[in-house]
């Protein structure tokens, strides 16, 4: 009685084993060799075959190039020559004085200047300029209004910036720049008429700006204390 027992126990765990097996099967599938592969992220890519190559390289020209020679560098300022003697009392009174950034900077403030007195922004144009030079240009700013008229510049490019004059006054130091420009100027009248000027005509000006700074100053900004033109 005991040995069928076994016998039945045996069957019985035999059966639920191979429910189990089934079950799993059903669930996970079964793998026949044509899955895909997981994927390893830290695999290095395969390499590129030649057919595979998708860029289409250009031909090496170099030897077809003439060879580009840069030109000679001239001297700034002629030695002995009144122009370099200013800068040189410049530069003892403020060793940091460097020409080439002074001239980067002021083609930056005649771009700012230019564009602040067109827009009439007056706020903009007193901390550029002298008392003096902003009483005028807000007065003409003032009687633009007063007209009804707008001015609109578009400075295309700066086509050179030279200084031509540098000095000392005590202790105040004065440089003189030429800014040769290209630029695009038209005043309307309040009905959007054009009074002066040419919207399609790009014109050449010649400006010579002169800037200030106190050498004693821990502001290193340089002040437009004067405005002319070539007569």
């Amino acid at each position: 009685m005991g040995g069928e027992l076994q016998f039945l126990d045996i069957i019985l765990f035999a059966l639920v084993a191979a429910f189990l097996v089934l079950r799993l099967r059903s669930v996970l599938g079964r793998r026949d060799g044509h899955q895909a592969q997981p994927h390893d992220p830290f695999k290095p890519p395969r390499e590129r075959d030649a057919d595979d190559e998708k860029v289409v390289r250009l031909p090496d020209r170099s030897d077809r190039l003439p060879e580009r020679r840069e030109p000679e560098a001239e001297p700034a300022f002629s030695e002995g020559s009144p122009l370099e003697s200013g800068i040189t009392q410049i530069r003892v009174a403020d060793p940091d004085f460097d020409p080439d950034e002074f001239l980067s900077g002021s083609r930056i403030a005649f771009e700012m200047v230019l564009s602040a007195f067109a827009a009439g922004d007056t706020q903009s144009l007193r901390p550029l300029l002298s008392p003096e030079v902003f009483k005028n240009f807000a007065e003409t700013i003032r009687e633009r209004e007063r007209a009804g008229e707008t001015l609109e510049t578009n400075l295309v490019g700066i086509r050179r910036a030279e200084i031509v004059e540098a000095y000392m006054a005590g202790r105040t130091a004065h440089i003189t720049v030429r800014f040769v420009s290209e630029q695009i100027s038209v005043v309307r009248d309040q009905n959007d008429e054009i009074v002066e000027g040419d919207p399609e005509q790009v014109t050449e000006v010649t400006d010579t700006w002169t800037f200030a700074r106190d050498t004693r100053s821990r502001d290193p900004n340089w002040t437009l204390v004067a405005t002319g033109s070539p007569d």
